[in-house]
């Protein structure tokens, strides 16, 4: 057999790997009594893999049947299709301020075997050594300060989009999970999907030429927005820790619904704390981590220079507008694509690409009569959406168009999963897997296999079975929404908030981390957390 140079590598690090796990003659140090059991589960099937198949065995991976032990915080809402999909490993803890909601009754009779906790913090200190990885499924006040805590004691972890809520604990987030090897994932499931995937590398490879121009906007708020702060006080339900609840941000009191209960909430939970600036991100980080993924994906926007946000309504210093139009200015950047067909002397090429402008729209005009509080009414110029309406019939609540100096891409929904192409000189939109421009560039980014049949993919339950396959082999690039590019893109949404919340244009400087002479932007930046629930 030709041993060629990659097989001698293997059998070189193999040869390296048995040696290690020879007990030593006279040990230096004592040998550690307990080992990883993470750690067990990816060397104890190499070793096994390797003694009964031989070296080449290591080429297909670790044992994938060995279930993993995963420990669910917030359980009621998202939490619960992030739970469900973890369900073909071993839900041993189950965490939720709330022990008196529907979630907590249908999900702890769904994982008998799970611990219940109230509180995060017990959770992680009493099962420590019996977790192997955790989901976040939160309030956004609370995913840097669980996600911290779970990746200090080294666990995998899965987080709810947006990925934090200030800008300071995106990078921290992603600093941690770099110098710790973490297999992380943001819950932006749209970025399973095959038809995300094809938009990024046809987009990336020059479908449409160069981008100058992005428009993305949504249908949310369709919870209370642009509200003050509700007067006096209600007794906390004996079912609820509201301090836990309440977490980082400033302590205040409990409100129940005060009128609410028509929106199908309480004034702060279990959903409507979306709409408050101590909680929540508002429709930016409800939606932008899903609408924004695909441009900011295809055209390596990374981190913008300037933010000029104009709010709809009322803007006060509790809640965020009923609308709101942004707009995001990005420089020239280099963006390296990986080959199809990579070397070991070359496995990338540059993408270098013109300075484009995101338009985001959310909201509308102020309507007191909606159900929403807004008229719906904010989207992009009727003169940029018109090919959009011949082919709809209608412009749809959320959407995506990128516009090149060759071609446009419209994406008609939430996440991004799919799209249509108009080439200049076309008359209308065509379905991608249908135009012939699109089947002119081949596959190149890896699609997730675990979304059903091709073409289609996505959704939560193969976007999570990414990040648990991840873990068992070890392999954190194999994330494709990993902290490395989750947190950047969390980063856009939340200068956003940060423009909203300051009142003024904001000139970024990345470097930095911080707005130029808009000093009163910092406390948005990085927030002061309340004793007890800080970054780990």
């Amino acid at each position: 057999m030709l041993l060629t140079p990659k097989l001698a590598s293997m059998l070189l690090w193999y040869r390296n790997h048995c040696e290690k796990l020879r007990p030593m003659k006279t040990p230096a140090t004592p040998l550690p009594t307990r080992i990883d059991r993470r750690e067990f589960i990816k060397t104890g099937s190499m070793a096994a893999g390797a003694v009964a198949f031989g070296v080449p065995s290591l080429l297909r991976g670790q044992n994938l049947n060995s279930k993993l032990n995963i420990a669910c915080v917030g359980i009621g809402g998202k939490g619960r299709s992030d739970t469900d999909a973890c369900a073909g490993e071993n839900i041993v803890a189950l965490c939720d301020v709330d022990s008196g909601s529907e979630a907590y009754e249908t999900q702890t009779k769904k994982y008998p075997e799970a611990k219940f906790f109230k509180d995060f913090r017990q959770m992680l200190d009493q099962m420590d050594h019996q977790i192997d990885a955790v989901t976040v499924s939160t309030p956004d006040h609370m995913h840097a300060i669980i996600a911290s805590a779970a990746m200090k004691r080294n666990k995998a972890v899965f987080v709810q989009k947006p990925l934090t809520q200030t800008v300071y604990e995106a990078r921290y987030l992603k600093k941690m999970a770099h110098d710790r090897k973490l297999v992380t994932q943001m819950g932006n499931q749209g970025s399973a999907a095959d038809g995300l995937r094809r938009g990024v590398e046809t987009i990336q490879d020059g479908l449409i030429g160069q981008v100058h121009e992005v428009h993305v906007w949504t249908n949310r708020p369709v919870w209370p927005q642009a509200m003050d702060r509700p007067e006096g006080e209600d007794p906390v339900p004996s079912t609820l820790d509201w301090d836990v609840w309440i977490g980082s941000a400033p302590m205040r009191p409990f409100v129940g619904s005060r009128g609410a209960e028509k929106r199908g909430a309480g004034v702060y939970e279990p959903f409507n704390w979306r709409g408050w600036q101590d909680f929540g991100c508002g429709a930016l980080g409800d939606m932008g981590c899903h609408t924004v993924n695909l441009p900011f994906r295809a055209l390596d926007l990374g981190i913008p220079t300037e933010i000029e946000a104009t709010p709809f309504g009322k803007m006060n210093k509790e809640s965020f507008p009923v609308g709101s139009k942004i707009r995001y200015s990005f420089p020239k950047r280099t963006g390296h694509v990986p080959l199809e067909h990579p070397h070991w002397w070359h496995r990338s090429r540059k993408v270098e690409h013109d300075p484009v402008t995101l338009y985001w729209y959310d909201g509308g005009q102020p309507d007191p009569s909606a159900p929403d509080g807004h008229d719906f009414s904010n989207k992009p110029p009727a003169e940029l959406t018109a090919d959009i309406t011949a082919l709809l019939g209608e412009i749809p609540n959320s959407a995506c168009l990128i516009i090149g100096e060759g071609g446009t891409v419209f994406s008609p929904d939430d996440y991004g999963t799919s799209f249509f192409v108009k080439m200049k000189g076309d008359k209308k939109f065509v379905h991608y897997l249908k135009h012939p421009e699109v089947a002119k560039y081949p596959e190149r980014i890896k699609r997730n296999p675990y979304g059903g049949k091709k073409g289609g993919g996505g959704g939560v339950a193969a976007h999570a079975q990414e990040w648990l396959v991840a873990i068992k082999e070890h392999k954190p690039e194999n994330c494709y929404s990993r902290f490395d590019v989750a947190a950047p893109l969390t980063e856009i949404m939340l200068l956003g908030c940060v423009s909203l919340r300051t009142g003024k244009k904001i000139e970024w400087d990345a470097h930095k981390m911080e707005a130029k002479d808009c000093p009163e932007a910092a406390q948005y930046i990085k927030r002061q957390d309340r004793s007890g629930f800080t970054l780990s």
